[in-house]
């Protein structure tokens, strides 16, 4: 493939080139058996043993806790918005969730767990566009509450949680779409942690949620079946045909993040990328960054230009170089570079250099 380009689009977000190529080379003839994944039964021996290996090559690369369990989630992280309220709510009996209002899908979870219970939003970066993670003490969180929501990674504007909340014993759910397996969590932090899988670890579609085990089991008995963690852990993600081509793609995603030496490893290579483009953007004078310094994100790098007009000609200069969907989100605009895991950083440094000479011409 001569035209591949650097992919630095926020979802479905670039997979890595290895993992394309070996989902190609085995697409008709899956492990010899003279037939694709996506062809074979999710109850046969083969997917079986696929799906046990995905289940190991996770839990291995963010040493999952004995008491967490690991389910495959229909519908991608927006049905999560529905099912962290029907499934965590009715722990307590004031049927309540706090949320962190820090970017647009934070806002848009919290919008919709209104329909099954009262939410709080105990804090907001809403007044300045999102620009900050909002601070968060113990005394703001209501022991009472089922859970209480944070987005941890903002896609829109580039922010994130660099410290996460001491919630008490109100178990904290963390949407980590644009995030999961970039950098070392302890998981032991959260009651559940979910994220869609289109960022970091293959196609759009499903979601992986992490739970604590001891949270199953509370959705109200009127809750539909694919909409109840219970259910999937109970029938290990198989109650019904799952997206068995994403689970395949997620198996080949984290064997080659296990070969890249794991999270910590990856999480090292995403700091130093994220590094080139913000040293560079903090000190031209040209250009300038959207979030806060103290809550930037290492895979979103929002950033704008002094005028639309030089946008505008930095995104088709850009685009002609291979350095592909660098536009940013229509809620904000500027550029925004999404360098998942899957960037190399020579892609990064190719963008980076683009800028410096884009600067020298322009500036």
């Amino acid at each position: 493939m001569t035209n591949r380009v650097f992919n630095f689009g926020a979802g479905p977000g670039m997979l890595p080139t290895a993992v394309m190529e070996k989902a190609q080379r085995e697409f008709m003839d899956f492990k010899g058996i003279g037939a694709s994944i996506i062809e074979i039964s999710h109850r046969s021996k083969d997917f079986e043993e696929l799906l046990n290996d995905t289940d190991r090559l996770f839990k291995d690369l963010i040493s999952l806790p004995e008491n967490y369990r690991l389910l495959y989630v229909h519908g991608g992280a927006q049905m999560q918005f529905s099912a962290v309220p029907i499934n965590l709510m009715g722990r307590t009996p004031a049927r309540k969730g706090l949320y962190v209002d820090s970017g647009r899908f934070a806002h848009m979870a919290a919008q919709e767990a209104q329909r099954f219970g009262e939410v709080q939003v105990i804090a907001s970066s809403q007044s300045t566009n999102y620009d900050h993670i909002p601070e968060i003490t113990p005394d703001m969180v209501d022991q009472d509450a089922g859970y209480c929501y944070i987005t941890s990674n903002n896609t829109i504007f580039g922010t994130r949680w660099n410290r996460f909340p001491q919630t008490g014993t109100v178990p904290l759910v963390a949407d980590s779409t644009s995030e999961l397996l970039s950098r070392k969590t302890d998981i032991n932090q959260f009651g559940v942690v979910f994220a869609g899988t289109q960022k970091n670890l293959g196609p759009s579609g499903l979601a992986l949620v992490i739970i604590r085990e001891d949270l199953l089991g509370f959705a109200p008995k009127e809750t539909p079946n694919l909409l109840d963690y219970a259910t999937y852990h109970k029938d290990h993600s198989l109650t019904n045909t799952p997206n068995t081509f994403a689970i395949y793609m997620i198996h080949l995603v984290l064997e080659w993040l296990t070969g890249q030496g794991g999270v910590e490893a990856m999480e090292k290579v995403n700091n130093q990328k994220a590094a080139l483009l913000y040293d560079l953007i903090d000190t031209s004078g040209f250009y300038t960054a959207y979030a806060r310094p103290q809550d930037r994100s290492i895979m979103n790098v929002c950033f704008n230009l002094p005028g639309e007009e030089l946008l505008n000609r930095f995104l088709k200069e850009a685009g002609a170089q291979g350095l592909y969907a660098l536009k940013g989100h229509r809620a904000l605009g500027g550029v925004r570079a999404s360098i998942y895991n899957a960037m190399p950083l020579e892609g990064v440094r190719a963008l980076a250099n683009f800028m410096k000479t884009f600067e020298q011409k322009n500036g």
